[in-house]
């Protein structure tokens, strides 16, 4: 039999004060401030940052976890609607086995030769306002304030555009987030299940766009070789990533949704999607970007964004502006930090596309 042996509590004559530090906040604040990031960037040299790039290369992809099983590329046209500038089609391409991605397609009018295109990656409202869809008064005005359209107004300007419905949004929804009354969006459901699966909702639905940009290879209007990416919000995080995916991506354009996760995802409530596991661990979302080198990327931000913080954004482009003077091109990194809140703006966007995609 076993015998337990007897354990003596002493019983203290007076009692201890209550710890101060026994919230959730605190902990997870004292854990912040104390992590050092393992791959944060501090290369001096053009062959030090490509030796550290070929290792966070590897970490990121690996944190974005596993992709699905290649399918091959099929496309559905299943809409056309003509307007003043561009030709706007509805089509479907199949990602996966699974599951087909609604895209919005425009084509401008009266173009010669290949364009550039550029994949466009909505966020939380969903697709409609961004592409001027099922307009109301007021979502009109909420369009119309934050430039929400820039895939029409980029098609207005002579690019080929593709607005992809994000997984979970709108026709695509799964179950509802039911701390959301509208749009149709199931953030929750794509982000458990992906991560139960070894995926991540980042990883995944730059997936789909991948497959959008194999579909954009094969329209004789596409100059192949020059395809960006532009997101804002939820859109815009999907941009840091996409092209660390996609060596295809040319160049990026990232609004409201650069700054630091520190400030940011970390500090502030945002949306289940927006977090990815493990990144702070191995660094800050200027070393995600700093990826990209020496392709070119532009950072949006508002300087009153609540939820994107300009100070870390200002830090990160900082940062941004070493990385790509190491590598001797200074030029394709700049920002657009501009009066304004939560959203897109357009103060830049031409002139960066004209001066790395020519006209």
């Amino acid at each position: 039999m076993l015998v337990l042996p007897f354990v003596s509590l002493a019983v203290a004559d007076e009692m201890d004060d209550v710890p101060t530090k026994h919230d959730a906040n605190q902990a997870f604040d004292g854990m912040a401030q104390r992590l050092q990031p393992a791959q944060a960037w501090s290369a001096k040299t053009p062959e030090e940052h490509e030796a550290w790039r070929e290792k966070m290369q590897a970490t990121v992809v690996k944190l974005l976890g596993k992709m699905p099983e290649k399918v091959p590329l099929e496309v559905k046209w299943t809409e056309k609607e003509e307007f003043d500038k561009f030709t706007r089609h509805k089509i479907y391409v199949r990602t996966t086995a699974d599951y087909w991605s609604p895209v919005y397609y425009f084509v401008p009018k009266n173009i010669t030769g290949k364009r550039p295109a550029i994949v466009c990656l909505h966020g939380h409202s969903g697709i409609d306002p961004y592409i001027r869809l099922n307009e109301t008064p007021a979502q009109k005005e909420k369009t119309e304030h934050s430039q929400l359209d820039y895939a029409l107004y980029m098609a207005e300007h002579g690019y080929v555009t593709a607005a992809i419905v994000v997984r979970g949004w709108n026709e695509t929804q799964g179950r509802q987030d039911w701390y959301v009354k509208s749009p149709p969006r199931s953030c929750h459901q794509v982000t458990m299940n992906s991560l139960l699966l070894g995926m991540t909702p980042q990883g995944l639905r730059c997936w789909d766009a991948m497959r959008v940009i194999d579909f954009l290879q094969t329209q004789e209007e596409v100059d192949r070789d020059k395809i960006g990416v532009g997101g804002l919000s939820g859109g815009g995080t999907l941009s840091m990533y996409l092209p660390i995916l996609d060596q295809r991506v040319k160049l990026a354009m990232i609004a409201g949704a650069f700054s630091e996760y520190r400030l940011s995802i970390y500090d502030i409530n945002h949306c289940i999607c927006n977090c990815l596991p493990g990144i702070m661990a191995e660094g800050e979302m200027a070393d995600v970007v700093a990826l990209f080198a020496p392709r070119p990327v532009l950072l949006i931000n508002g300087i009153d964004d609540q939820i994107f913080p300009i100070d870390g954004a200002r830090r990160g482009f900082d940062k941004l502006q070493q990385v790509y003077s190491v590598l001797d091109v200074a030029d394709n990194v700049d920002a657009d930090f501009f009066d304004g809140g939560h959203g897109w703006s357009n103060n830049k966007t031409l002139s960066f596309l004209q001066k790395h995609f020519g006209e």
